[in-house]
């Protein structure tokens, strides 16, 4: 195993009704002037626009709003959210919604705390050295951003999707009430399962050191995710398996599930995110499309994570030769995915990526890593593009 670093300051409230605490939660972290922030309708046809805009009014804090995130979350509207905090003099963030919310929140945090141009952050010109303080109220299970160091920017201009870290951005609280996903189209919540188990599975399949109880902790949540999703596509309405999916949401991505290992593999995430980026797809949806293919790819460079992923996790028979047995892991991973309705490949995904695209993805991917990505296998330029070949 290797040492390790586990930073959780994200101050958590969890269940019914608990959206009725967020002012006292703003007031908490210094919150006197507030922008709310938030993606489509949905949060206010819900009312739940509302029951915040009416707890912060009781409480005598004064907020601003802006709508508008969407999935793969852009540039544009985080420039457009910076200027409207600073021009109202904005010193607390409230991001209710998704991890598209979340994301932009924490990018219009970096840009308003830090001179100069945020996407610098993303495109790893420089570091922050502050960001507003963020909370979140969570409608949707997926991301793991309301606990977690990262956010995922598009900027439409060569549609470049970039991911960024940094421990300012944790958010100081994260409301989670399992009642507030209960709306969500199956395709979302299909879509956030598989984001959930991808943000652990790409810690898991490592080549470097692990350890057994994070091991334990990872494959009790891969089990516990897959069990539930398949519940969800039965029973939308069940509680219990939401409220399962979201915190499982929030310990894949707090760093919990990859104390120990050596950072990662993260490569299914960068392969996605030029899918993204170009085609505007479900970040999940996306994953689930590519994952088969990586995997196929990189087994044999860490069979032994494979195969005990395959019997613990997938629960196939202990049969067989250790290729044997992560091959059959990795068509039960798939099987799984149409089970709920996911993608296994990017015709599936609705997408027929050019030899031309497929090239120009592998480019812009390797180029965002700074040539190669990847702990399972690491990969360069011509194995990115040999993975999109394969899952077309």
């Amino acid at each position: 195993m290797f040492g390790f670093k586990y930073y959780t300051p994200t101050k958590v409230i969890f269940g019914k009704d608990t959206e009725a605490k967020v002012a006292e939660l703003v007031e908490e972290f210094g919150g006197k002037k507030v922008l709310i922030h938030y993606g489509g309708g949905s949060v206010i046809r819900s009312g739940l626009m509302q029951k915040v805009t009416d707890a912060l009014d009781a409480a005598g804090i004064s907020y601003v709003s802006l709508g508008g995130a969407v999935p793969n979350p852009r540039l544009s509207l985080v420039y457009e959210g910076i200027e409207l905090c600073k021009k109202e003099g904005v010193d607390f963030i409230l991001a209710v919604g998704g991890g598209s919310a979340i994301d932009s929140a924490k990018a219009m945090g970096y840009g308003v705390a830090n001179e100069g141009d945020v996407w610098d952050f993303y495109s790893k010109k420089r570091q922050a050295k502050a960001c507003l303080p963020i909370g979140v109220i969570l409608t949707l299970s997926a991301t793991g951003s309301e606990m977690s160091d990262s956010s995922v920017i598009t900027k439409e201009e060569g549609m470049e999707k970039r991911g960024y870290n940094s421990d300012l951005c944790r958010p100081k609280f994260a409301i989670m009430n399992p009642d507030l996903t209960m709306t969500l189209p199956d395709y979302q919540t299909a879509c956030g399962c598989t984001d959930i188990m991808m943000h652990t599975m790409e810690r898991y399949f490592t080549s470097g050191g692990n350890m057994e109880l994070t091991d334990a902790v990872a494959e009790g949540l891969l089990r516990t995710v897959k069990s539930r999703a398949v519940i969800l596509t039965e029973n939308p309405a069940d509680y219990d398996a939401r409220a399962e999916v979201m915190w499982a949401g929030s310990l894949s991505h707090n760093g919990l599930t990859g104390c120990g290992n050596n950072g990662g593999d993260w490569s299914c995430h960068k392969l996605e995110h030029e899918i993204g980026g170009l085609f505007d797809v479900a970040h999940g949806a996306g994953l689930a499309a590519i994952w088969g293919s990586w995997a196929r790819y990189v087994y044999k460079d860490c069979l032994p994570r494979f195969k005990r992923f395959a019997l613990n996790v997938m629960e196939v028979e202990d049969q067989g030769s250790d290729e044997e047995i992560a091959l059959r892991g990795i068509e039960a991973m798939e099987d799984f995915y149409r089970q709920i309705k996911m993608p296994t490949n990017l015709r599936e995904l609705g997408i027929d990526p050019t030899e031309e695209e497929m090239a120009l993805m592998a480019k812009k991917c390797a180029a965002g890593v700074g040539g190669h990505c990847g702990s399972a296998k690491v990969l360069e330029e011509a194995d990115m593009l040999a993975i999109y070949k394969a899952s077309r």
